[in-house]
């Protein structure tokens, strides 16, 4: 059995990846900062760890929680993130740099930290968003995400022919923060959507497990779009 990592992973879209990797077969690591991790990762029959993957000491603490496993890490998911949102106008340096520093600086941060460790032929998946091509009020998390995709298709040069690096870009996916939304907003994005319904978690853990699977062992570098065709409308 090999071992998942996936970060994020208390809940959402995280949640529903690492009970995906199951599946799979994969023991998963479960890696976030919300203390629900324990209880995610005990129903999942995993293990989990809070950790910050923006800071230095959370990523060690990833690291020595994967060599305490004794199981073979195949798999890296990098989908912990955060999100700041207001008009651009109106955002300030502090919003701006938090935003880049954990979705793009962690997710940098642990796979260098993680890469060495990882099985020959394994594979780093990454979640971008469909909002690097453009969100209002998302000026800092469509650059983060953006820069996601940069350093998919630099590691994947980089980390090439022993790992595979791809990203996944969801676009809206029904979660607590979209379903919180008014009903009038959310019907407005919705109808947008060129399949005519929002994403679900595992919409997106489906388009993971497929890149981290021997099925696309000719795949690296590449972006997937799950957005229901949000990236071309």
């Amino acid at each position: 059995m090999s071992l998942a990592i996936v970060t994020g992973a208390a809940r959402g879209i995280g949640q529903a990846i690492a009970a995906r990797l199951v599946e799979s077969g994969h023991a998963v690591l479960l890696v976030d900062l919300d203390e629900r991790v324990h209880h995610t990762s005990t129903e999942l029959g995993g293990h989990g760890v809070r950790a910050d993957i923006s800071q230095p000491a959370g990523v060690e603490r990833i690291v020595d929680a994967v060599r305490a496993l004794g199981v073979e890490p195949r798999v890296l998911v990098n989908n912990a993130g955060i999100t700041r949102d207001s008009l651009l106008r109106n955002m300030d340096e502090d919003a701006f740099r938090a935003v880049v520093r954990v979705n793009l600086g962690g997710t940098y941060a642990l796979t260098e930290a993680i890469a060495p460790l990882l099985v020959d032929d394994g594979a780093v998946v990454n979640i971008s968003s469909r909002a690097q091509l453009g969100n209002v009020g998302q000026f800092n998390y469509g650059i983060a995400k953006g820069g996601v995709i940069g350093l998919t298709r630099a590691h994947a040069l980089a980390l090439a022919p022993r790992l595979r690096v791809n990203a996944v870009a969801p676009g809206f996916v029904e979660s607590e923060m979209t379903l919180a939304m008014p009903t009038e907003a959310r019907q407005r994005v919705v109808d947008a959507i060129p399949l005519g319904s929002p994403g679900q978690p595992l919409d997106i853990a489906e388009a993971v497990d497929w890149l981290a699977s021997d099925a696309a062992s000719y795949v690296t570098g590449q972006v997937l779009y799950s957005c229901g065709g949000r990236s071309f409308a």
